[in-house]
């Protein structure tokens, strides 16, 4: 499927302050239009699968944030590949339109447990750097003494009459998309099919007890605040051997007093004085990797940007870095001697218009500072 760089939102027919309802609806009714199986059109399915593509962006905080901000060039630095979209996923799209206890094609859904999610600070540095974290969870785990079947161990287990095993009741509905058939949780024995005797002295039956974890988390380098981290299996255990869910840890990064990040630059000032910016000077400046000693040019002006190529924030899951942009204020000083006074006064009746060159105006360099 070839990527497409339209915008996500324009191939919904949404505004851009949409809210997650109105992102939903749009891909229903397009989903309809547009699918293989129900479209002539001969470019259904190429549009179909912008139309996939732009929900699985949009109907997501994390991506969608990534994309407003920094379009399809930041979704790629963020690792979404734009044009591979995971069409096994497309039951979880429409379970958001139709439930999640939907079957396709008279196959269930398999449960899964619940997904859990836990946040960390890191500093700005550590962001550059990539780091490691130790975060603590609270999570649904089997239960070792029943092995999760919520049964103490020894005791019997029957089905469940009403449902028989199914642990769910089903109701047949056709729509364009073909057959569905919507069930709901069996209320004698609550989805597990079962019917159990004697409940464990553990879990009381639940098959799984909560207790809390601590996991190691890799954060990579170049991440930027508000990102999460997905820990696939890592969430709640499911029900009666049902697979696990996911864990998300969703990365806050401290402001830094000597930095503001924009994409991956990271922009700073020094202050220096007039003498230094007049004759030129080594100056001290903060860095991501530590201070650095730079030269200052003879005659710099305030306002003017020095660039440092590749100092800035690594490209997340990329190559290469950003810039380091330091806006330079020159100081002027406010409180002066007499002798001070008279030297600048001496200083100034032997200056002219070549002292001073032509400026670039007040304008020019503000321009220059945020190029």
């Amino acid at each position: 499927m070839a990527t497409t760089d339209r915008d996500y939102y324009e191939l919904l027919g949404v505004s851009r302050g949409a809210d997650d309802a109105e992102i939903k609806q749009a891909f229903r009714r397009l989903a309809r239009e547009l699918h293989p199986d129900v479209s002539e059109e001969p470019d259904a399915e190429a549009r179909f699968k912008e139309v996939v593509e732009a929900y699985e962006v949009l109907s997501k905080s994390e991506t969608r944030a990534l994309y407003d901000r920094y379009g399809h060039a930041g979704l790629r630095s963020g690792g979404f590949e734009p044009g591979h979209v995971d069409f096994g996923n497309l039951a979880d799209l429409f379970s958001a339109f139709f439930g999640d206890d939907v079957i396709f094609g008279g196959r269930p859904r398999r449960g899964r447990g619940a997904d859990l999610a836990a946040a960390v600070e890191i500093d700005l540095v550590e962001a550059a750097r990539g780091v490691s974290r130790e975060v603590p969870f609270e999570v649904a785990v089997t239960c070792t003494h029943c092995e999760g079947s919520g049964a103490e161990p020894g005791s019997a287990i029957s089905t469940c009459p009403t449902c028989g095993g199914a642990g769910r009741l089903q109701q047949v509905t056709r729509s364009v998309f073909g057959e569905f058939v919507r069930t709901g949780t069996c209320p004698d024995c609550s989805g597990s099919g079962r019917r159990i005797e004697t409940p464990c002295g553990v879990c009381h039956g639940g098959g799984r007890v909560v207790e809390e974890r601590k996991l190691t988390v890799e954060i990579p380098a170049g991440i930027h605040d508000g990102q999460r981290i997905r820990l696939s299996g890592e969430g709640h255990a499911g029900v009666a051997g049902e697979a696990a869910g996911d864990a998300y840890l969703e990365v806050r990064i401290r402001p830094d007093e000597r930095f503001v990040r924009e994409g991956n630059d990271v922009y700073t000032t020094v202050g220096v004085t007039i003498t230094q910016a007049a004759l030129g000077a080594t100056i001290t400046i903060p860095t991501l990797d530590g201070e650095e000693e730079i030269e200052l040019a003879a005659g710099t002006q305030p306002g003017e940007t020095v660039v440092l190529r590749g100092r800035g924030m690594p490209v997340l899951q990329g190559f290469g870095r950003g810039d380091e942009r330091i806006l330079v204020n020159v100081l002027v000083p406010r409180q002066l001697t007499d002798e001070q006074r008279r030297l600048l006064r001496e200083f100034d009746e032997h200056s002219d218009d070549r002292t001073y060159d032509k400026p670039d105006g007040f304008f020019g360099r503000l321009k220059g500072a945020f190029r």
